[in-house]
């Protein structure tokens, strides 16, 4: 199921042949920096199998970015329930990311977001869009800030579900958009 088109991507949903790709992204080191932890063989595949069912159920989650160039994938980008109900309003949508480590660089993640925002509030109609990272993680905030989004500081947070093992990734900064910034950023 095609989600959206770009110039050089496909946003989609999973595929069997993803399979390898989803496990690589969820157990690399370097991908999940600012994680507490890397997901096995199994946990990946549980995991790809719930967004792939939740995307064809609701049509919102963690799509697969694909390279139309070559048709390979390369990570995921998309739009979510952000989960967090003490901290964020019912029903407030993340837009959130991942990528293997041999596409960095090439401003894949920033054309697919910016698309996803487009959709997020022009076919959606969303109030807003929120995203949020550790608070160290530069190259995630590096997007948000490219795609437009803006630091709410009295929104940042302790993520609930970062264990006290990892007191380092507990801090996450919060950064959102609303479809009136986004319209004025398309005048």
């Amino acid at each position: 199921m095609k989600i959206l088109e770009t110039d050089r991507l496909l946003l989609r949903n999973w595929r069997e042949s993803d399979r390898d790709l989803f496990r690589e992204i969820n157990r690399d080191p370097k991908v999940m920096e600012f994680f507490p932890m890397r997901r096995s063989h199994a946990e990946a595949d549980a995991m790809m199998d719930r967004i792939r069912q939740l995307i064809t159920q609701t049509g919102l989650c963690f799509y697969a970015v694909e390279l139309k160039e070559t048709g390979e994938p390369m990570g995921f980008c998309g739009l979510s329930d952000a989960m967090l109900p003490d901290l964020l309003p019912e029903g407030t949508v993340e837009i959130g990311w991942r990528l293997a480590t041999r596409f960095w660089g090439n401003g894949y993640i920033t054309e697919a977001a910016r698309a996803l925002l487009a959709h997020a509030f022009d076919q959606l109609h969303l109030a807003q869009v929120v995203s949020f990272a550790v608070h160290t993680n530069r190259r995630s905030i590096a997007v948000m800030q490219r795609i437009g989004m803006a630091h709410q500081p009295d929104g940042d947070f302790d993520h609930p579900r970062v264990p006290d093992s990892h007191p380092h990734l507990k801090r996450h900064v919060l950064y959102r958009m609303t479809a009136a910034e986004w319209r004025q950023m398309q005048a």
